[in-house]
């Protein structure tokens, strides 16, 4: 029970992209939020709560931004934070090896007249690199604000910088701007733009006399923001004669370099590693095949390091089901429970989760690359390929996520700054191969393609990537020649993967397979099991006379001319709309496999499909993969889209559009390679 003489206060954490805000933020409050190397994932802000002696405090993530000018949803978003009336304290987080490029966003914030503490991050990275900042001239050079170095990786001056929150509100630091109250900003402009401040702030304080951060939104006016002019109709013809954004930030660079020179010590010594890297790794021509070289890296080690591990959950899930089996015999339980229990339940929720082993070394390689800066370089190596297909840069970023998981990726598309450029990514990032169709890719390449299984599965994300291309050469036909926007993104120097971090981004992964696992494809197995063992005659003993068979032939002339004309492929396609793991659970419920990921698993259900269809060969395993990478995503997704777009019709164009696709890629490799061999 809280005590009543405890007070509450609202503080926002606001910063740069890539300062280690949202650690900091995680660890202030204990949220497992997900951290990225690159600006757009933190497209809404996320509260969280802490405490420090008699005080609680709702802490506030906002996206990174570069400046609290309103061009993107971020900075719109972040902006309005910030000028709420209802934050106490503002907490900037600032980058300590890049004290340049944050200081920016800084003197527009203490423009704000609010209480600001700066929260000086990644103090651990300037001693790693030989750097020195002066933490007494600091502070003075800033307006004598709290500085208070932290390390938010390592969870270092936490406690200190709560500390300085909470004496900074006590102390009112935090001035509201209101007219009459005299402020002292250390930044000072040219006489002539003082000047007109100050009669703006007069003339603010006249339209709107209990309004907040009154300087900042003089400098506003001055600088011909749209936004502030909207907001606050004023007539300012007599003072602004034209915008003096150039001038106000060239002032502000001034002092930031001045206030650098002062500061900061060894600062040369700090990005030669990175500079050396780079010139390989974002390189205009070797940059993309570096890229590829390592993603190929990645699932050699998925499926080397993943399949020497699936043994121990093959054997659990083996003896697990001949224990339940003989456990069900003994108790005299029915024909019909125990077929759904061990054949329906257990070898569909069963034989997913064999392939932990492999998600986890794939998630754990994204969270080691994301973590470490290197993101952030495929997606500057990406904006130019990606202006000549007619998309913004900022479109590479949710395609990149599309890898993990396609819901946060349709999400992180309001980046976008127009509507057109956000519907055409949402078109083209369900052909990034989600982690959820990995298990498919595993299956089947190491079922007809032993040796070659890791190139197979790296083929499907190489031809995801080459049909998005295609697609968004095709869209951009009518407007070639118009211009894209580009992507601005920084690009952090290298670090050692945070430990922490990427737990807590590979847990979040596995805990949301794991759930998937025990709900979607609980269910689908159960109701795939049902169809199965069902008729029109009632329970059935031959599966042709299935209800499954029934919906399964009407789609075999469809798919035949792909080389999928079996009735259980159309059953697990259709099963495989509601999450497409259960593409494998059903080929496991439908061919009667316990465990369709071990070596006596995968030998079964290749001798089914060929007693069933003996020319079923590698070729239709390799046209089965292609059609389950491109045609309709899981529910979730397409719901999601609806969401997003706000458009019936524009998701039902996604869905018609996919499974063409599907369909006629897969037919061509099929007709095409039937000639062939």
């Amino acid at each position: 029970m809280k005590s009543v003489n405890r007070r509450h206060i609202r503080v926002a954490c606001i910063g740069n992209p890539n300062c280690g805000k949202t650690t900091l933020f995680n660890a202030l409050t204990g949220s497992k939020l997900k951290v990225a190397n690159w600006p757009g994932v933190t497209v809404e802000r996320m509260e969280g709560e802490a405490s420090y002696e008699d005080t609680d405090i709702t802490l506030i993530d906002t996206p990174g931004i570069y400046s609290l000018t309103s061009y993107t949803i971020e900075e719109k978003v972040t902006r309005k934070c910030a000028m709420d009336d209802d934050i106490d304290v503002i907490i900037n987080v600032v980058d300590a090896s890049s004290l340049e490029r944050n200081l920016y966003l800084t003197f527009q914030l203490l423009e704000l007249g609010k209480p600001i503490v700066l929260a000086l991050n990644m103090m651990d990275v300037v001693k790693e690199r030989g750097m020195e900042i002066d933490l007494h001239r600091l502070p003075e050079m800033l307006g004598d604000i709290p500085v208070v170095p932290v390390s938010a990786a390592r969870r270092s001056g936490l406690d200190i910088l709560l500390h300085a929150v909470i004496h900074h509100y006590e102390e009112g630091g935090g001035k509201k701007g209101v007219l009459g109250e005299k402020i002292e900003y250390i930044l000072e402009y040219p006489q002539e733009i003082e000047e007109k401040i100050a009669k703006l702030e007069v003339m603010m304080g006249a339209h709107f006399p209990t309004h907040s951060s009154v300087r900042w939104h003089a400098i506003k006016l001055l600088e011909d923001d749209e936004e502030v002019k909207q907001e606050h109709p004023i007539s300012v013809v007599n003072i602004v004669d034209r915008s003096y954004e150039k001038e106000i930030i060239q002032c502000k660079y001034a002092y930031i370099e001045k206030v650098v020179n002062e500061v900061l010590f060894h600062k040369n010594k700090k990005a030669a590693s990175t500079d050396k890297i780079d010139r390989i790794l974002t390189h205009p021509i070797w940059g993309i095949p570096v890229f590829l070289l390592i993603m190929c890296l990645v699932f050699f080690l998925t499926f080397s390091v993943g399949d020497a591990l699936k043994g121990v959950f093959e054997s659990a899930l083996t003896a697990f089901s001949d224990l339940v089996g003989k456990g069900l015999d003994s108790a005299g339980v029915s024909a019909v429970l125990k077929s759904l229990i061990v054949e329906g339940i257990i070898a569909g929720v069963g034989g997913i989760l064999t392939f932990i082993p492999n998600i986890f070394i794939l998630f754990l390689a994204l969270a080691i690359l994301e973590d470490s800066g290197y993101m952030s370089r495929v997606a500057y190596v990406m904006d130019s390929l990606m202006g000549r297909f007619g998309l913004s840069g900022k479109a590479f970023l949710p395609m990149i996520l599309g890898f993990g998981c396609t819901v946060p990726a349709i999400m992180a598309t309001r980046a976008l700054e127009t509507e057109h450029d956000r519907r055409k990514t949402m078109l083209l990032t369900p052909f990034m191969s989600c982690s959820a169709r990995l298990p498919i890719y595993v299956l089947f390449s190491e079922m007809f393609f032993p040796k070659y299984a890791a190139l197979m599965a790296f083929s499907m994300y190489v031809i995801g990537m080459i049909i998005a291309i295609i697609v968004a050469l095709i869209m951009n036909l009518p407007e070639k020649g118009k211009s894209t926007n580009s992507l601005l993104i920084e690009l952090p120097e290298y670090k050692h993967p945070n430990a922490r971090t990427i737990r807590i981004y590979v847990w979040n992964k596995l805990k949301d397979y794991l759930t998937k696992a025990g709900t979607t494809i609980f269910i689908a197995s159960v109701i795939i099991w049902f169809l199965l063992n069902f008729g029109c005659k009632g329970m059935i003993s031959e599966p042709g006379d299935s209800f499954a068979a029934v919906i399964g032939r009407l789609l075999v002339p469809i798919l035949a001319p792909a080389g999928l004309g079996m009735w259980q492929i159309g059953v697990a396609l259709l099963s495989g709309i509601s999450a497409k793991e259960v593409v494998v659970s059903s080929f496991a419920v439908l061919f009667g496999v316990a465990n369709a990921n071990s070596a006596a698993g995968m030998k079964m259900i290749a001798e089914n499909i060929h007693n069933v269809n003996p020319e079923f060969g590698a070729l239709n395993a390799f046209c089965l993969m292609i059609f389950c990478l491109l045609y309709v995503p899981c529910v979730a997704t397409v719901a999601t889209v609806r969401k997003e777009s706000k458009s019936r019709l524009f998701t039902l164009k996604m869905i018609v559009l996919q499974l063409f696709l599907a369909w006629l890629v897969s037919t061509l490799v099929y007709q095409i390679g039937s000639l062939l061999l």
